[in-house]
C-alpha cells in the first residue's frame, strides 16, 4: 500500500489505491473485473456478468428500505494508457506509482487513472459498507469505454431493474451534469507506394513534442496544439518548395486524446536535406509563437543518426505530398460552439491518430456533437476529404448524446441534498465527451440519470490529477444522495 490509502475518506482512497496495482487498460479488463467479483463474493452478493464483460453487483436496501426503487451506480473498468516517452512503463503489468503534489495526487510519468478509478473506488466502498442509508443498489462496472465506448454499447439492459442511475464518471466538483455529446470514429487508409533509396539519400527523424494534450472533448476548446497536425503542417510547408520523401510518420495514442507528440522521418538528397530542416524549423518557430498561451513547450528535436532513421524505404513523392495533403486537410478543434447553452462546444474533430504498416498509412478521428445533425455532416466531411485523396475510408458506428432533462426528479434530489450538504446549490451543466449515459439511456427508455464526480485534471495524459480534498466531498455528496433517495421514497 501507499500514502493513497491513509487519505480521507480511507474507504475511499484504501479502494483507489489497490486498483492503482491492477493494469486494467482499455480490452484488458480482466484483473479488475475478478477484483470487482471476488469483493461481491466476499460479502456474499448477487452479481452477472454479461457477454461483453459488464459486471453488475446487487446490493439490498438497508434495514428499513428493502422496498425503495432500485438506484444503479455506474462507473467504467479501464483507463487511459498514457506515458512519456521518457518513462519505462508497462501498463500491461506495472503498478501505477502515485506522488502527492500539494493538494492532488498525480502518477508518475503516466495516466493516474483516476478517470474513472475514483468513481469504482467509491462505488466498491459503498459496496462493503454497512453503516449507509440506502435503497436497493445496482453497481454497474462497464469495460472499454476510454476506446469506444463499448461496454455500455454491448450493455445486457436486461440485467438491470433500475430506473435511476448515478454516472461517477465526471470530473468538475460542484458541477452536476444533465447531458453529454454523441460521437464517432473514423479511420482513413492509404495505400503507401515506396521506392528505392537514392546513393545520395540522407535521413532525419524529426519530433514534434512537449505539447499538453488532454481530452478531446472535454479540453478541446481549450485550443492546444495538435502534435500531429503541427507537424503535418510544418512539413508540407516546407515541402511547398523543397519536395523530400517521407519514410515515417506517427502520433497520437488514442482516440480521445489530444495528440502530444507526433514522429516523422524525411528522406532527401545530399544538402537539399538541410533545406528541408530549415524550413520546418522556420516554421515550428511560428507554430511555438502561435500556440505559446496554450502550449507553451512545444518542441521540435533532429537527429540524423542511424539509430534514429532506420526506418524502411521511403515512400513515393506521390504518396508523401498526399500523406500531408490528407493530414492539413482534416478538421481539428471545435466546429461550433452550442446557440442553447453558454460556453459549451457544439461539435468538434479530434484528428487522433497517424500510423503505418504493412505497406499502408491509417489515421484516425474522433468525432463528437450534441447536435446529431451536425455530427453526421462532419462525418459526411471527414470522408470527402479523405475520398477525395484516395483514401479507403470506414465510419465506426456513431452513439448518441443525453438529451438534458431539467425536470429530472433525481436532477431535484442530487440538487437540494449538495446544498445542504456542501452549501451551494451545484452548476447544472451538459459536458462535450461521451458518457455512458447516452448508450445507457437509449437502452432503458425512462431512465433518469445524472452524473457527477471530484475534480480530475488533464485526463487522458500523463499529467492526469486527482484534487484530494474534493473526493471526500464528492463521497459525502454520493451517500447523502443515496440516504435522501431512500427517504423519499419510504413518504
Amino acid at each position: 500500500m501507499t500514502f493513497v490509502s491513509s487519505l480521507e475518506p480511507i474507504a475511499v482512497w484504501t479502494q483507489f489505491d489497490t486498483i492503482l496495482t491492477i493494469p486494467r487498460v482499455s480490452k484488458d479488463e480482466e484483473r479488475m473485473r475478478r477484483h470487482v467479483i471476488a469483493a461481491a463474493d466476499r460479502i456474499g452478493f448477487d452479481h452477472a456478468v454479461d457477454a461483453a464483460g459488464n459486471v453488475v453487483v446487487r446490493k439490498p436496501g438497508s434495514p428499513g428500505h428493502e422496498a425503495a426503487h432500485v438506484t444503479i451506480l455506474q462507473s467504467h473498468l479501464d483507463m487511459v494508457q498514457e506515458k512519456n516517452r521518457e518513462v519505462a512503463f508497462d501498463f500491461g503489468s506495472d503498478a501505477i506509482v502515485p506522488q502527492r503534489k500539494g493538494d492532488y495526487v498525480t502518477a508518475t510519468g503516466t495516466t493516474l487513472g483516476s478517470d474513472n478509478g475514483i468513481g469504482v473506488a467509491a462505488m466498491l466502498a459503498v459496496m462493503e459498507a454497512t453503516d449507509l442509508t440506502h435503497g436497493p443498489l445496482e453497481f454497474l462496472f462497464t469495460i472499454d469505454e476510454e476506446t469506444g465506448l463499448t461496454g455500455a454499447a454491448q450493455l445486457d439492459a436486461s440485467l438491470l431493474k433500475g430506473r435511476r442511475l448515478l454516472n461517477l464518471d465526471s470530473e468538475e466538483e460542484g458541477v452536476v451534469y444533465v447531458g453529454c455529446a454523441g460521437g464517432g470514429d473514423t479511420r482513413l487508409t492509404l495505400a503507401a507506394e515506396t521506392v528505392e533509396a537514392g546513393a545520395a539519400d540522407r535521413r532525419a527523424a524529426l519530433a514534434v513534442t512537449g505539447l499538453k494534450g488532454g481530452h478531446s472533448g472535454c479540453d478541446i476548446h481549450l485550443q492546444r496544439g495538435n502534435a500531429i497536425g503541427l507537424l503535418a503542417r510544418a512539413l508540407w510547408s516546407a515541402y511547398q518548395t523543397t519536395p523530400f520523401r517521407l519514410a515515417r510518420i506517427q502520433g497520437g495514442s488514442a482516440h480521445n486524446a489530444i495528440p502530444r507528440e507526433a514522429f516523422a522521418t524525411i528522406v532527401a538528397e545530399g544538402d537539399v536535406l538541410d533545406d528541408v530542416i530549415a524550413s520546418v524549423r522556420n516554421e515550428m518557430e511560428a507554430v511555438q509563437a502561435e500556440f505559446r498561451p496554450a502550449d507553451p513547450r512545444i518542441e521540435l528535436s533532429v537527429d540524423e543518426s542511424a539509430e534514429s532513421t532506420r526506418d524502411g524505404a521511403p515512400w513515393s513523392a506521390e504518396t508523401t505530398a498526399t500523406v500531408l495533403r490528407l493530414l492539413t486537410s482534416l478538421p481539428h478543434g471545435v466546429a461550433a460552439m452550442s446557440y442553447d447553452i453558454p460556453d459549451l462546444v457544439e461539435t468538434s474533430n479530434n484528428l487522433a491518430t497517424v500510423g503505418g504498416s504493412n505497406g499502408s498509412i491509417v489515421i484516425t478521428t474522433s468525432t463528437r456533437s450534441s447536435v446529431d445533425a451536425a455530427l453526421d455532416a462532419l462525418r459526411r466531411r471527414i470522408r470527402a476529404t479523405g475520398e477525395l485523396a484516395g483514401a479507403r475510408v470506414e465510419e465506426g458506428n456513431a452513439y448518441p448524446g443525453w438529451k438534458p432533462n431539467l425536470d429530472s426528479p433525481l436532477l431535484d434530489v442530487v440538487r437540494r441534498v449538495h446544498a445542504e450538504v456542501l452549501g451551494n446549490e451545484p452548476d447544472v451543466k451538459a459536458i462535450h465527451a461521451g458518457l455512458e449515459c447516452g448508450i445507457i439511456g437509449k437502452k432503458t427508455p425512462g431512465i433518469d440519470m445524472v452524473s457527477f464526480g471530484p475534480t480530475i485534471e488533464f485526463p487522458h495524459s500523463p499529467d492526469e490529477r486527482v484534487h484530494v480534498d474534493s473526493v471526500g466531498r464528492f463521497y459525502g455528496l454520493l451517500t447523502a444522495t443515496l440516504a435522501a433517495l431512500a427517504q423519499e421514497d419510504a413518504k
